[in-house]
């Protein structure tokens, strides 16, 4: 956990956002194996008139390239073992350095590098007697140094785990809680907790031990999408953008230890380009992904810094995903 407060925050972001890569050089600095993001192809079966997704899934990598992942499950598992017409487990972490996947051969979890090396498998108690890959969801930390799984088991008894890959070391977080994704420097893991008197809290949970709890104000609870930086305490709020009243998306900054709620600005985007994914970077910068598709077209993605002060954004990097795609995931979502 790095310490740093809403105000600092506010002005590391605002001056690295100012001196963003473009994507030429970001791809120089970082090399080809980098994954920008993950896709798996869409078929239709005519028997039963439905599309479902088939082949293998496949990275984009930063090179403009794509690497195929033959062993990555096409599709999950019931807990009976019956198969579920749904793309397998997949999450890439923030740097796109590291994938974590369901195994095709026996829909155990693992891990690997994007560049390459041994795949190594995760504890086979992350997907319990019971439970099967159908009720779980992924997430891998910024950095790739940890795998969290979160279940959707009805009856809320397996309680989320967090592996750290190189020991196998787990840390088990409520099952009531719904995950929101790990801090800039994976210290801490942000999610939501509902209450009887139907208010949503906050929580920030540091794997060390411990954590921050607060009931945000309904703006915060609503937020698009929300993103927790290294302080562990600093959340970044996306509120959705008005298409009908011509307003843009906004960003407001929460402080989870004091209740603090920043005024807020509005970004220089267009009212239905809302950030769906935010995440900041260990040294403040704040980044948010931006999705847009037409029927029948590829997924057009936009990777941007956010500057916090004044609601201005740099692209730093842009792709597509094919239009035959069922389903893709981006790094760090």
């Amino acid at each position: 956990m790095r310490h740093t407060t809403v105000s600092a925050a506010l002005l590391v972001a605002a001056v690295i956002g100012g001196a963003a890569a473009t994507p030429a050089t970001a791809a120089a600095q970082e090399g080809p194996a980098v994954a920008r993001a993950a896709w798996i192809k869409s078929c239709h079966d005519r028997k039963k008139d439905v599309d479902a997704p088939c082949g293998h899934w496949r990275l984009i990598t930063r090179d403009g390239g794509g690497l195929a992942l033959p062993d990555a499950a096409a599709t999950r598992r019931h807990a009976t073992g019956a198969v579920v017409h749904e793309p397998g487990r997949l999450a890439i972490s923030g740097d796109g350095r590291v994938v974590a996947y369901e195994r095709a051969r026996d829909h155990r979890l693992v891990v690997r590098r994007v560049a390459g090396g041994p795949v190594k498998e995760l504890p086979a108690s992350l997907v319990p007697k019971g439970i099967g890959t159908d009720d779980l969801l992924l997430y891998v930390s910024p950095s790739g140094d940890k795998v969290l799984v979160e279940y959707l088991d009805d009856a809320e008894r397996q309680p989320t785990r967090v592996v750290t890959v190189a020991t196998g070391r787990t840390v088990e977080l409520p099952a009531r809680d719904s995950v929101q994704g790990f801090s800039a420097d994976g210290d801490e893991v942000l999610a939501t907790r509902g209450a009887r008197d139907n208010t949503t809290a906050l929580v920030a949970h540091r794997l060390g031990g411990a954590s921050i709890r607060r009931t945000p104000p309904q703006v915060v609870a609503n937020a698009a999408a929300t993103a927790l930086a290294a302080d562990g305490r600093t959340v970044a709020v996306f509120v959705s953008g008005d298409a009908d009243r011509g307003k843009p998306p906004r960003l407001r900054l929460y402080d989870l230890e004091t209740g603090e709620l920043s005024a807020g600005v509005d970004l220089a985007l267009k009212p239905d380009a809302t950030p769906y994914v935010a995440r900041w970077t260990v040294d403040g910068r704040l980044v948010a992904t931006v999705v847009s598709q037409e029927d029948g077209e590829p997924e057009r993605v936009r990777v941007l810094t956010v500057d916090t002060e004044t609601g201005d954004v740099t692209r730093t990097d842009h792709y597509s995903i094919s239009k035959t795609g069922y389903e893709s995931t981006k790094a760090g979502e």
